[in-house]
């Protein structure tokens, strides 16, 4: 009996996507799950990588992820239409956008009213075909393109802020049970800075009102709502601004921010609110802004009510301001140049910062800076880059002031008193570039290192080796400079970084643990950006552009504002734990989750990239994940898997070498984001490497 040689045994190497991305660590100190090179996807908290969210242009009118489209079927063409006419059901009335085109049917989207199943449709006079009942199929990649196209319309509805240059400015905040949404950008001509809010119709311009200084007050604080009489001219009071003195006393001063008085002009002289006796300084004066300057707020309550949460904000070019959604009211600090650029609410005090020094007001007195009303500054000597409120119980929280060269902490309640304020060295050395401080489970900043978390930069000091971005320092050194804004998403873990060229990077934790970072590259670059929330909880992100005057939601649709989202995670080497054995690569088997379409490119390398081994052309496996997902028999062997939402998918792999690199991509602007969770690479041994 002939002897048979056995068939070598087939091994499994589980490869678990997590890590995140790693420039520095040598290969065989590395884990094959983390990445050599990445763009455009995330840690996923619960592990894995996933593609990220794509964005879109907002301006309050219905977003294109929200766009939908509408199937009608005829019996044949009678006429062709194209793309983009008006399609009109001869008896309905209805009419809908053509987006798309099929052997025996049209896609619309923009539709109003519904088309019949026995009418006759057209396009203007031109009859097209005959409707019949719908009985089209609809594959999920025809789905996703239908979306998109869909998409693509109401997109082109949705406008830039008006003006020019960047937007200057995002902000969020929930006024009466709903979410409204407001941005500045210079005026055309760059002669002001304009606030504009978010509507039914597009950016519309937040109406400003003027203010009117007084010195002498009455005996009782007047209210807002109420009318200021100079002799025939009236104006209704939007704010009253009480800046020094005591209403009891008779010494109260402060500014008003009226409506424009009618039928004139106001004066320098006795007015009256009511019974109450008031001297205005002068002519009421438009409130206006300066062009330039980047905006910051916070979001704060100084009275207890809900109707009184209002916006505390600053730009570094204007005064600082409070804005409730209606009244726009500036601040002034009594500095000799006073143009905060970074602010926070701390114990009740409202803080701006000015060069090197931080300025608050007193306590719940967020218009008032003098020292009788408790107000202060703190001169900290170095130039401030943000304030940070830090967690703790009512005796040891405190406030970050990150400078540019040194982190102090503040802690006591209050400028004077049982308990004040003591500035307290944290690191020095060691700083934070100008809008990077932000809290998520802790506090994260950039320094000239990397990313900080300040309680390891506690711990550790000012030592490269304590950033969370050691692994990746080619990559922060050939960025920092071009820093342009922070974001944190508080549903994703994440602390965000932008710079200049379109570039992030996104930082991920879980219950306190950091999972990794990646690289990201957006088509349009962020200016500024905002983490807002409905009225109902729900977290929303926006970006500002640098150019084009768009406002970006983000973690919306699946395109960049209708660019392609490419997207690639390239894994370490991969020696099976046998760098000097050669394998047989047979196949691997790609865990994927989503709930989508989806269509990725799979490839490897062999060998370090040898030229002396022959490296394959990467293949695209389709995924189609939804009720009942499936693949799509023209590209792989056909099965169904119901109702799931994560399945493996198989791939062949063909070649021989002592280590294997795999790169996942896809490229398209129709993706939805979907999770890469883990690789399991089928091989057998061969010889050792001689």
């Amino acid at each position: 009996m002939r002897d048979t040689m056995p068939m070598p045994r087939v091994l499994y190497d589980v490869v678990k996507f997590k890590g995140g991305w790693n420039q520095l660590t040598p290969t065989l100190d590395l884990p094959p799950g983390f990445l050599r090179d990445v763009q455009n996807f995330e840690c996923e908290p619960t592990g894995g990588y996933t593609r990220i969210g794509g964005y879109e242009r907002f301006d309050g009118q219905v977003a294109p992820s929200a766009a939908t489209y509408t199937i009608v079927q005829i019996t044949s063409f009678t006429n062709t239409p194209t793309l983009g006419q008006i399609l009109t059901g001869n008896t309905s009335g209805a009419t809908g956008q053509i987006i798309a085109l099929g052997s025996n049917y049209l896609v619309l989207t923009l539709v109003s009213g519904t088309f019949t199943s026995t009418e006759v449709v057209k396009v203007g006079t031109t009859t097209i075909g005959t409707a019949t009942i719908l009985a089209v199929t609809i594959s999920s990649l025809l789905n996703a393109q239908y979306l998109n196209a869909a998409a693509d319309v109401y997109r082109a509805l949705i406008g830039a802020v008006p003006g020019s240059g960047p937007v200057r400015g995002v902000m969020s905040l929930v006024v009466s049970g709903a979410e409204k949404v407001y941005a500045f950008r210079d005026n055309a001509g760059a002669t002001a800075c304009i606030l504009h809010q978010k509507s039914g119709s597009g950016w519309a311009a937040v109406t400003m009102f003027n203010e009117v200084s007084f010195t002498v007050g009455g005996t009782t604080a007047p209210a807002d709502g109420a009318t200021l009489t100079q002799g025939a001219n009236t104006a209704t009071i939007q704010r009253v601004m009480h800046q020094s003195g005591s209403w009891a006393a008779n010494t109260a001063a402060g500014r008003f921010i009226v409506t424009t008085p009618t039928p004139g002009n106001f004066a320098a002289g006795v007015a009256t609110i009511g019974a109450i006796t008031v001297t205005l300084s002068g002519v009421q004066t438009s409130v206006t802004l300066a062009t330039g300057g980047k905006v910051e707020y916070e979001i704060g309550n100084f009275s207890g009510q809900l109707s009184t949460r209002r916006i505390y904000g600053c730009d570094g070019v204007n005064r600082g301001f409070e804005f409730d959604g209606t009244t726009f009211a500036p601040i002034a600090t009594g500095a000799s140049t006073d143009s905060p650029k970074h602010v926070s609410i701390h114990r009740n005090h409202l803080f701006f910062s000015i060069g090197n020094s931080a300025i608050h007001s007193g306590p719940g007195l967020p218009f008032n800076y003098t020292s009788t009303a408790g107000a202060s500054e703190i001169a900290v000597g170095d130039t401030i880059t943000g304030f940070k409120g830090l967690p703790g119980n009512q005796t040891t929280a405190a406030l970050l002031l990150a400078c540019q060269n040194t982190l102090n902490i503040m802690y006591g309640t209050a400028a004077s008193g049982s308990n004040p304020w003591n500035l307290v060295p944290y690191l020095q050395g060691g700083g934070a570039y100008d809008y990077t401080v932000q809290n998520i489970d802790r506090t994260y900043l950039l320094d000239d290192r990397g990313v900080i978390d300040l309680q390891t930069a506690q711990e550790f000091g000012n030592f490269l080796q304590s950033t969370l971005t050691q692994a990746i320092q080619p990559f922060i050194k050939s960025k920092r400079a071009i820093l342009s804004c922070s974001q944190v998403s508080k549903d994703r873990g994440q602390y965000r970084l932008f710079f200049t060229d379109g570039s992030g990077l996104y930082c991920s934790f879980a219950s306190g643990k950091f999972l990794g970072c990646t690289q990201v590259q957006l088509a349009n670059a962020p200016y500024c950006a905002t983490i807002g929330e409905t009225a109902g909880g729900d977290e929303t992100l926006y970006f500002g552009s640098a150019s084009g005057g768009y406002v970006y939601q983000m973690e919306k649709g699946s395109s960049f504002d209708g660019a392609n989202i490419d997207a690639y995670c390239t894994l370490n080497w991969n020696t099976g734990q046998s760098p000097r054995l050669r394998k047989r690569y047979r196949r691997a088997s790609l865990e994927i989750q989503g709930n989508f379409y989806v269509a990725i490119s799979f490839g490897y390398a062999f060998g370090y990239l040898s030229s002396e081994i022959d490296q394959l052309i990467p293949l695209t496996y389709e995924s189609s994940f939804s009720g009942g997902a499936y693949w799509d028999p023209a590209v792989w062997d056909a099965f169904v898997w119901d109702g799931m939402t994560l399945a493996p998918t198989e791939v062949e792999m063909t070649g021989t070498a002592e280590n294997v690199q795999i790169t996942l991509r896809s490229t398209t602007d129709y993706l939805y984001p979907y999770t890469l969770n883990s690789l399991i690479l089928h091989y057998s041994i061969r010889r050792a490497l001689r």
